[in-house]
């Protein structure tokens, strides 16, 4: 278990690093987590005359901990095991709702989509694709920042939107989508054939992640003059009045603000990627199960009439 760093300007622990995209051919394989699923699915994204990057996931696997601030020790790998073994168990709960759907997260920039969604899609037996790595890889360009300096954001959000096309096909993802790929109501048309989630996370929060880590890989905030977090906050109070709507189009919301009232936590930044995942498979069931009761309803109304 790897010890975070304090709060304060530093990353919060429901926050993974930035990777660096790779390069090769333009396909996309569907890893299978499970050991009786071995099958391997292959899917061509974008045009294959520009798509030219192989995904292979290589990414770290997510670390389930109950402390990112204490070295390992007993209670702490005991706490650790009875967090997983819950949220294990609240997976088995929800997943026969799910009958396949892919779950979209969305949120803003630095919300932990990544690193919630490499959980969930740990304990669902479902693979996981990052949208912006997607589109990177199927441009042949290594970063977001790069495509939009290369080319231009409508360049980007067009490639995204085929993405999210591409994906919509499929079944048993967890998709961690970019922070902008609300603003177009297409992107919506796509992930409403699965389930919406919104990380909803305090702009502070998210500031103080961001002044921490740099903005390299932000192009929306990297050309802005001035102190990392004045500049950070600023950008992402206009971004969320901006996108705040379409964010809540998601058919699920997980406040962190409200789970850390809950928890008894002063700041938001104390909870783990465990709570955040767990909560969002509470979301989940929570709107599946309503959604199935509503269509048993209709059903009956249906035989009555």
């Amino acid at each position: 278990m790897e010890a975070s760093a304090a709060l304060g300007l530093q990353s919060c622990p429901w926050i993974g690093p930035d990777k660096v995209g790779r390069k090769g051919s333009g396909f996309v394989r569907l890893p299978n987590r499970c050991l009786e699923e071995r099958r391997v699915s292959t899917v061509r994204f974008g045009d294959p005359r520009r798509s030219r990057a192989l995904f292979r996931p290589g990414q770290a696997e997510p670390k389930i901990t109950c402390s990112y601030k204490k070295a390992p020790g007993p209670e702490n790998i005991h706490n650790s095991f009875d967090e997983a073994l819950i949220l294990k168990r609240k997976s088995e709960e929800v997943l026969p709702y799910l009958s396949g759907r892919c779950i979209y997260l969305v949120g803003m920039m630095g919300s932990g989509k990544s690193t919630v969604g490499k959980i969930l899609s740990e304990v669902l037996c479902y693979s996981f694709f990052d949208s912006d790595k997607l589109v990177e890889q199927a441009v042949g360009v290594s970063s977001v920042a790069q495509i939009f300096k290369d080319y231009s954001e409508a360049f980007f959000r067009d490639n995204e939107s085929e993405v999210l096309k591409d994906l919509a096909s499929m079944h048993r993802l967890v998709v961690a989508t970019g922070g902008g790929a609300v603003i177009r109501p297409i992107n919506w048309k796509y992930m409403k054939q699965g389930i919406t989630v919104w990380l909803d996370v305090p702009l502070d929060a998210l500031a103080r992640r961001i002044a921490a880590v740099g903005t390299a890989s932000r192009p929306l905030l990297h050309q802005e003059p001035g102190d990392p977090y004045t500049k950070a906050f600023a950008k992402l109070t206009a971004l969320s009045e901006e996108r705040g709507k379409a964010y809540a189009n998601a058919v699920a919301r997980v406040s962190l603000e409200d789970m850390a009232a809950k928890k008894g936590h002063e700041d938001v930044c104390a909870l783990t990627p465990t709570d955040i995942a767990f909560e969002a498979l509470i979301k989940i069931e929570s709107y599946v199960s309503e959604t199935a009761a509503v269509l048993k309803r209709h059903c009956i109304q249906g035989m009555k009439s």
